[in-house]
């Protein structure tokens, strides 16, 4: 059974929404004086802060995409033998709003997490990245990883308002706030995932009242089958320690053997190379028969050769020129 991740999402969301409440109306008599309308007015604001300050106490006890990795660990490390990792901004202790106010800064984060998620990776263990993740390059690229070590993954997205964040912002250590300008830059910058696409999917949106859905969540890691690796991601298991040393140098020498026997060979010989037995027709290598193949042309499919075996390598390296052979018998006829 692979190796299981998780990736939380932003806890913000890309759009506003409208907070504005009924409000209460006051009859005011016309014939009352300014001093009590002031008085008035003072017992509203007061009414309407006490209030306000309520329902932030009642936030302090609510939680976003921490929470919920949280909550994921305790689960899986209660319901299973594997080991649970929770990778995030908070061990590297970096300053989230100098991060995220440079660009650069912000780039290095998000690879030092990349890498920190890539050396946890195993066929045991269940990694958390417990992060933003709000770009949606950032997420294809983590998907990308996951291919590669061939192994489930799903993405957990903690859905709330852009005001419910804000509150839960408020009421942190000042140490741990996002400045309103930080915060702002994030809810613009925010690309909700979609679970259309292969990297979001499976996708579970969690609203903040919501008990996560833990069976469904497990069952998407351990049940379902690891995407297959792309070639462009999967590490090529070269036969030997020097192959590419001779793929480079044995399709060199065929090249220039080519080269060379084709200054006194005329349409219809066969070209002996070193190390194959098979021969390059010349007959094969016109594309008309009064024309024969320049260097480039030979250098174009060498490389073209090269890209191919290094993604197949053979165990025998003495096969490599009968294949480069074969390969240009058939490309050039």
């Amino acid at each position: 059974m692979g190796k299981k991740s998780v990736v939380d999402s932003s806890f913000v969301e890309s759009g506003f929404e409208n907070t504005n409440g009924p409000s209460e109306v006051r009859d005011v008599n016309p014939g009352h004086g300014l001093e009590d309308l002031q008085a008035l007015l003072i017992r509203v604001l007061r009414s309407a802060q006490q209030t306000r300050q309520q329902k932030l106490d009642i936030l302090i006890t609510s939680g976003g995409k921490t929470r919920r990795a949280e909550e994921l660990k305790t689960y899986f490390e209660d319901g299973t033998n594997r080991k649970v990792h929770i990778v995030g901004d908070g061990a590297l202790g970096v300053d989230r709003n100098s991060v995220y106010a440079d660009s650069q800064k912000e780039k290095n984060v998000r690879a030092s997490l990349k890498a920190e998620v890539e050396r946890k990776v195993n066929k045991d263990d269940v990694v958390i990245l417990d992060s933003l993740n709000y770009i949606k390059g950032y997420r294809y690229e983590l998907f990308c990883l996951i291919k590669h070590a061939q192994t489930p993954h799903c993405l957990v997205h903690c859905l709330t308002s852009n005001e419910q964040s804000l509150l839960w912002n408020t009421n942190r250590d000042a140490s741990e706030q996002y400045t309103q300008d930080i915060f702002d830059a994030l809810v613009q910058r925010f690309e909700a995932p979609d679970s259309r696409n292969r990297w979001d999917s499976p996708l579970f949106t969690i609203l903040k009242d919501d008990t996560l859905p833990f069976e469904t969540i497990s069952d998407a890691l351990f049940k379902r089958k690891a995407p297959p690796p792309n070639q462009s991601t999967q590490s090529q298991p070269l036969s030997s320690a020097n192959f590419l040393y001779e793929l480079d140098k044995i399709t060199q020498d065929v090249l220039m053997a080519i080269f060379n026997a084709q200054k006194t060979s005329v349409p219809g010989d066969h070209i002996s190379v070193p190390g194959a037995t098979e021969k390059i027709s010349f007959f094969n290598l016109n594309i008309e028969l009064t024309r024969s193949i320049n260097m480039a042309e030979l250098r174009k499919l060498r490389r073209q050769f090269i890209s191919y075996s290094k993604m197949h390598p053979t165990e025998n390296t003495g096969q490599i020129s009968n294949m480069f052979v074969q390969y240009l018998n058939k490309s050039l006829r």
